[in-house]
Formats: structure tokens, sequence, C-alpha cells
């Protein structure tokens, strides 16, 4: 058995070792060092981690006859000894622990940030240009972590997303719209809508618009290990990739709940996670709000870097997005996607 061998062998190289110190007048100090190293490929390039060992060894320095022969031969040890460490770390060992699953990350150094859920909106206060001082603030606070609360304050842009949780009817509605104006948009997919609308990416690839991770299971981030956050996260990119040839790179958090963890797990898997300076409620769609009031809620919180969360089950969004883009149009907007 391997593990015998080794252990033979390591009692020889001992041996072999204080014969050669009892027998010699001088050496010089030799010594060997080793080390195991992984990394892990981010999403989205998606592949597998893969682990490296390298050793180094000084040269012996030159002595007597039995000095450099006790050398040579527990080099040869060494270097068996190495062989058989390296046969029971093989992937391709029986004794070999399974590979890491692509997309993990540095567990130990994201689980020392706070899992703590961020509390956050929009709110009702805006500065004198009419952004949202919420989403303002947070985009100071936690732009180290390559995130997007609101865009450039400088720039009258707007950037129109939607979160495709299911499939009620009216995507290809408004699809037709932002085809009919030329305005272009992002699209977080869960696992759920991957799996049951097809045709609608497909379409939404053709047209020019972004995709983007919405998780799979659509899991609150702070309620899971980071474990299963990643792997969810992982599992959606996969899904898209292997479906339709497609890399995600932004990401938006299940019901907008993150934390700092969060963040960094995002930022770690290659990700810049988008959240919203201007969403209403138009996610139910058994109590949608009218049209007019919809219209005027969407155009009085136009802003410079404007991101707007809209969600594609909703008739009023439908009926009333084409009048939105030409009265933000109006007012001197222009609109962009995120990611292009």
């Amino acid at each position: 058995m391997k593990t015998a061998r080794i252990i033979c062998t390591a009692v020889l190289c001992l041996s072999v070792c204080l014969l050669a110190l009892t027998g010699c007048e001088s050496r010089g100090n030799n010594s060997s060092s080793s080390s195991l190293s992984s990394s892990s490929s981010s999403l989205p390039s998606s592949s597998s981690r893969s682990e490296a060992s390298s050793s180094s060894r000084p040269s012996s320095s030159s002595g007597s006859g039995s000095d450099a022969s006790s050398g040579n031969l527990l080099g040869d040890l060494e270097e068996d000894l190495s062989s058989d460490l390296e046969d029971l770390t093989d992937p391709s060992s029986s004794a070999a622990e399974p590979a890491a699953a692509a997309g993990s990350a540095d567990f130990s150094q994201i689980g020392a940030l706070s899992g703590q859920a961020v509390l956050w909106g929009p709110g009702h206060e805006v500065n004198s240009e009419n952004r949202p001082t919420a989403p303002c603030a947070l985009q100071e606070q936690y732009d180290g972590y390559g995130c997007l609360f609101i865009g450039n304050g400088a720039e009258k842009k707007i950037y129109l997303t939607f979160d495709q949780g299911y499939e009620n009817g009216y995507t290809e509605k408004i699809l037709d719209t932002l085809k009919e104006k030329q305005a272009p948009a992002v699209f977080f997919l869960t696992g759920h809508y991957v799996n049951t609308s097809a045709p609608l990416i497909e379409r939404m690839i053709a047209e020019g618009h972004v995709l983007g991770n919405h998780s799979n299971r659509h899991y609150n981030v702070t309620e899971v290990p980071l474990e299963k956050a990643d792997a969810d996260m992982a599992e959606l990119h996969e899904m898209v990739k292997e479906q339709f040839q497609y890399d995600c790179t932004l990401f938006r958090f299940p019901e907008g709940v993150f934390s700092e963890q969060g963040l960094a797990l995002a930022q770690k898997n290659g990700y810049t996670s988008v959240f919203w300076s201007f969403a209403y409620a138009d996610w139910d769609p058994e109590n949608q709000m009218g049209e007019e009031k919809a219209l005027e809620q969407l155009t009085s919180h136009l802003h410079n870097g404007a991101i707007y969360l809209l969600h594609s089950v909703s008739s009023t969004n439908a009926a009333v997005l084409g009048r939105f883009i030409d009265a933000a149009r109006a007012e001197g907007y222009t609109f962009a996607a995120i990611g292009k």
C-alpha cells in the first residue's frame, strides 16, 4: 500500500540522514521547502480550481566521497517520497480528495466580513438634482466592492433593468417596445426563467440586450451559508452559458438583500452587483397600479444615472413603457445598458 511505502521511505530517509551526519567532517546546510498553492478562477470564465505543488532544494555542497554518495541516495529517496505524495494528491488517484466546485471562493477571507443584512432602499429623499440620497450614499460606502446603486451623476443616462422570476405573458410586448424605441435593457434571470422561457431569452440576446444573473433558486444571500449562495450563483451562470453560450457579468441579489459577505462573494466570482435607484410597486400581478399613476411615478423620479428596477410580470409596465421612454427622451435623457 502507498501509505506503508511512504512510512518506510520516510524511516529510511531519516536513517540515511543520521549516517551521513556522523560520517562526514563537514557539510553545508541543506534545506528543502515545498508549497501547495491553489487558485480559483472566478466566474464568468467558470473554469474549475487547479492545484499545483512546487519544491526547491539547494544543490549539495562538495565534500568527501561518502558525503556525496549519501547526498545522492538521500536525493533519490526524497524524490521517491515526493512522487508517492503526489500520487496521493493526484485527482485521478482513488485516495485523492474531490476537486473543489467551480465558482468556489475564498470563504476564510469573505467569512471575516459582516454577514448581516444591510437595510436599504432608494427612499424618498433626493438632492437638488433629484437624485435619491440613499443610493448615492450606498454607492460611496460600498464602491470598493465594484457594485452599482446609481450611475454617473454627470450623465443624463437611464438604465432599464427587469427582474425575470417567471413569465406572465408581458415580456414579449416589453421586448417589442424596446425594439421599436431602440432602448437597451438588462434582464436578470432566475433558474426557473431560464428553464421555461428559452425563446424569449434568445430574443433578448439577438436584440442586443444584456443578461444578468439573479441566482438559480432566488435565495436571500444573508439566510444561507456562503457556500450555498456561491453554488447557487455558479449554477445559474453555468445554465445560461450552456444553453445560450452567454457569460453573465452582472449580478442582482434576490430581494435586493445583501451583506458585505455577499458583495465580496459576487466580486470574487467576477460579477458587478447591480442594485437600483428607482423602484415602485409593480411586482404583484393582482395589484397593479393604474397606467397614469404609474407613468407619473416613472417620470417624476427621472435623474442622471438612474437605474430603474422593473418587473416584466406587470401589465402596467408593458402598457406604459413606450410612453415613459418618449417622456424621458423629451427631457434630454438617453437609455443605455449596463455592461455594454
